[in-house]
C-alpha cells in the first residue's frame, strides 16, 4: 500500500488580507522537510523488508503538520504563549506521523529502525502496547528529535500501532466524539476495554500464526 502524506489545512493561519503571523514563523518549510525525511526513511524500510521477506511491515502510513488552529489551541490549553518557540520547543507534535502495521512485531521493527536513523534521537517513549491505558488504548508513542543541520533540529511525534489497535482507537473516538455520554458510563467503558483486550488477543494470535507459517517456509 502506498505511503500517504496528509498536510492539515491551516484553519487559523494567515490568509489574504490577514496580517496574523504563522505560529510556526518561518519554520514551516523545515517542518515539511522533517516530515519528508521521516516518511522517506519509513518507505526505505518498507522496501528493504519487502525485498527480504516478501511482506511489507507497514499497512499504511499517514503524516501531517499540525494546523495553526490546533497548535494555538494546544498552547492555550497548556497555558503557553502562542509563539513559535512554544510550538517548536515546548510542544513536540508539530510534525506527526502514524504508522499502522499488520503485526505487533512489526511495530517494534519500525521503532528500532527509527532509533538507529542518523540525525534522529528518541527523546521520549511511551509503550501503551506492553502497558495499555486503563481504557484499553494501545499504541507505541515516540518523540523524535530530528536534525536537519548543525543548528536546525525539530521534534516529531510518531505513533506506531497495529491495524486492530488503529481500528479500536478510531471507533472509540467516533463513539465518544461530541457525545456527552450519560447513563451507565462504567458499563460503556468496560465494554470498550473488553473489545480492546479481545483485539489485543487477536493480534497475538495472528502474530503466532504468521511465525508458524514462516517457520514452515524455512524448513
Amino acid at each position: 500500500m502506498e505511503t500517504a502524506q496528509i498536510l492539515e489545512k491551516t484553519k487559523a493561519g494567515p490568509s489574504a488580507g490577514d496580517s496574523t503571523e504563522s505560529i510556526y514563523g518561518d519554520k514551516k518549510e523545515d517542518l515539511l522537510a522533517v516530515r519528508d525525511k521521516l516518511m522517506n526513511a519509513i518507505q526505505k524500510l518498507r522496501e528493504q523488508i519487502t525485498e527480504q521477506t516478501g511482506s511489507d511491515p507497514v499497512e499504511h502510513c499517514l503524516a501531517r503538520i499540525k494546523s495553526e488552529e490546533s497548535m494555538r489551541e494546544k498552547c492555550r490549553r497548556r497555558n503557553l504563549p502562542e509563539t513559535t518557540e512554544s510550538a517548536l520547543t515546548e510542544i513536540f507534535d508539530a510534525v506527526g506521523i502514524r504508522v499502522v502495521c499488520a503485526f505487533v512485531n512489526d511495530v517494534y521493527l519500525v521503532r528500532d529502525y527509527l532509533e538507529n536513523l542518523p540525525d534522529c534521537e528518541i527523546v521520549q517513549e511511551k509503550d501503551y502496547i506492553r502497558h495499555a491505558k486503563p481504557n484499553g488504548y494501545r499504541s507505541l508513542h515516540l518523540i523524535l528529535k530530528v536534525r536537519l543541520s548543525e543548528d536546525r533540529s525539530y521534534y516529531a511525534e510518531i505513533q506506531i500501532r497495529t491495524i486492530s489497535m488503529d481500528t479500536w482507537a478510531a471507533l472509540e473516538h467516533n463513539i465518544r466524539y461530541k457525545h456527552e455520554i450519560k447513563g451507565n458510563l462504567n458499563l460503556i467503558e468496560s465494554e470498550l476495554k473488553r473489545c480492546a483486550d479481545e483485539l489485543a488477543s487477536t493480534d497475538m494470535s495472528m502474530q503466532t500464526i504468521r511465525d508458524m507459517i514462516r517457520e514452515e517456509g524455512e524448513k
